[in-house]
């Protein structure tokens, strides 16, 4: 952490810190809570680096079209492009992530039709950004077939060897059947990352405040989005934000197909990384 405040006092003489405080939510970067009303990210790998500078390009064109808050970044340092020298730094968006442990607190059912409402909007306003607002930006499309095609090469060379033999044949069936039945998918720019740790929540006023975190964002299938409602909120609530989302029904088995992969992207990460917690959490079921 000191590395860290010596670089942003490097780059920002004149910004006063007076305290600074680790925050360990993030996988691909550190990040630094600095006078309790920034939050600077740091990546923790070479290739974040690339990923941030395209982050930063994605929300300066989503800031137009979305309607809940995202991150500015008002700090930034890209000269030098090394793990450890290359930063973002933004102002506070209120609230606090919305876990699962907060989100089950609630009964009220009208309630929780306003946060479907509030989300979905939020995906719907996302999906349909312009495609030429992120050719301007560089913003490359990488079709969902080929990505899922590329994960499944790297789940069979790195992951099979750890797992029994009947959950790599399903894993193969379940990949099979969706590179060979969704060739006609339709990209938008999607988060990426749509969970609760990057879902921002007043527990006070009862409604989220923000989106944070788009360095999954990037031209992909918007079933994804969905599948990040699913897995962090359960069956119920997805299927209620299914409801309010265009044709909804139409994508419901893509968004449960992407569901299937999280655990195992987790687990790549681990063994590409050398994260044993992410590896052991990720490949658990598996074994």
């Amino acid at each position: 952490m000191k590395n860290y405040i010596e670089r942003i006092n490097q780059i920002y003489s004149e910004l006063q810190i007076q305290t600074a405080t680790p925050n360990d939510i993030g996988q691909n970067n550190d990040v630094l809570v600095i006078n309790d009303s920034l939050i600077f990210r740091f990546p923790k790998y070479q290739n974040g680096i690339e990923r941030l500078a395209e982050e930063k390009e994605i929300l300066n064109r989503v800031r137009k079209f979305v309607s809940l808050p995202t991150p500015k970044f008002k700090y930034q340092s890209f000269d030098e492009p090394e793990v450890g020298k290359v930063f973002v730094g933004y102002e506070i968006i209120e609230g606090v992530p919305f876990w699962k442990e907060s989100f089950y607190e609630i009964k009220d059912a009208k309630l929780k039709r306003e946060i479907a409402e509030q989300l979905t909007t939020f995906l719907k306003e996302l999906h349909s950004i312009p495609k030429i607002e992120l050719v301007e930006i560089g913003l490359k499309e990488h079709h969902p077939i080929e990505v899922m095609a590329e994960m499944h090469k790297k789940i069979q060379e790195k992951l099979f060897s750890f797992m029994r033999a009947d959950a790599k044949e399903e894993i193969t069936l379940s990949f099979k059947d969706f590179l060979e039945n969704n060739r006609e998918i339709e990209t938008a720019l999607i988060h990426g990352d749509f969970g609760s740790s990057n879902i921002l929540w007043d527990p006070t006023l009862k409604e989220i405040t923000g989106v944070i975190d788009f360095g999954g964002s990037g031209l992909g299938d918007p079933a994804y989005d969905l599948a990040g409602i699913l897995s962090s909120f359960g069956e119920d609530f997805y299927r209620l934000c299914l409801s309010l989302y265009p044709n909804g029904e139409e994508i419901s088995e893509r968004v449960k197909f992407y569901r299937s992969t999280f655990a195992l992207q987790e687990a790549l990460h681990g063994i590409e990384h050398n994260d044993e917690e992410a590896f052991e959490a990720g490949i658990k079921n598996y074994r």
